[in-house]
């Protein structure tokens, strides 16, 4: 089972570089970010022909995520993080398959920070936190995969100081993520490549991808239950330098 995610970064806008990447790396199953699409505008037909069933949640021109599938239909088990009732931001769906729950979240980025944007980043990683721990006692096997707008250690980040006051690198999100880790959820990227710098996503602007001056902001997570299978896994680095990329490049996992 070859698993993916990927901050598609407007899907509608980059659906020609979504369906060629699928054809080429053929993953059973991707959590997709950032779709910047009402629900009604998700091209679910395309995909259907690219041979991915889906579901998803949109949000006019901001947020938005999705898991499509190839395996069979996604069985959704949850449209939003629970915990506030207030928040509408379309950032977590949640479905089986194929006996494996996968989570697919969007965390948010917290920027500027402090203020607002990053007490909201905080909240929500706290509710992913219960959340995580309600599906780990369920006993099966589960995926949290998503854009966590989180480098977790200075080896997920080129070397600099220009981030310095920057959300994604702040101690309060980087403490929240070691605490998943600690409590359970293994970081597969991490665990397949050691101390090896691994990036999965460049801006745009100063030649960051040429210069591979990366960040490495999308993970998957695996539970107990799942650790033991993985087998290989990835970033398609290559894939953010086509025309019209995304700034974030596809990572994927296999389990066996």
């Amino acid at each position: 089972m070859k698993i993916a995610t990927f901050n598609i970064n407007h899907i509608n806008k980059r659906l020609p570089n979504l369906l060629r990447w699928l054809k080429r790396s053929k993953p059973d199953v991707v959590c997709l970010q950032e779709l910047k699409c009402e629900t009604r505008s998700f091209p679910e037909q395309e995909l259907l022909r690219a041979g991915y069933s889906a579901a998803w949640e949109g949000q006019k021109s901001w947020n938005g995520v999705a898991i499509l599938s190839r395996i069979s239909q996604p069985i959704v088990t949850a449209r939003k993080l629970p915990g506030d009732p207030s928040d509408t931001q379309a950032r977590y769906i949640e479905a089986a398959i194929n006996g494996v729950l996968i989570a697919c979240l969007y965390m948010p980025n917290g920027n500027p920070q402090p203020g607002p944007k990053f007490d909201y980043k905080m909240k929500w990683f706290s509710r992913l936190a219960r959340r995580a721990t309600q599906l780990q006692k369920q006993g099966q096997p589960v995926i949290l995969a998503g854009d966590y707008n989180v480098a977790p250690t200075e080896l997920d980040i080129y070397p600099t100081k220009s981030w310095a006051k920057d959300a994604l690198i702040q101690p309060a999100p980087r403490k929240a993520f070691a605490s998943l880790v600690k409590n359970g959820w293994r970081d597969s990227i991490r665990e397949l490549y050691g101390d090896e710098r691994v990036y999965t996503f460049w801006t745009y602007w100063r030649n960051r991808y040429d210069r591979d001056d990366g960040l490495r902001l999308d993970h998957l997570l695996l539970n107990g239950s799942l650790a033991d299978r993985l087998t290989a896994g990835g970033v398609d680095g290559d894939i953010r330098g086509e025309e019209g990329a995304s700034d974030h490049a596809p990572v994927w996992i296999e389990l066996r």
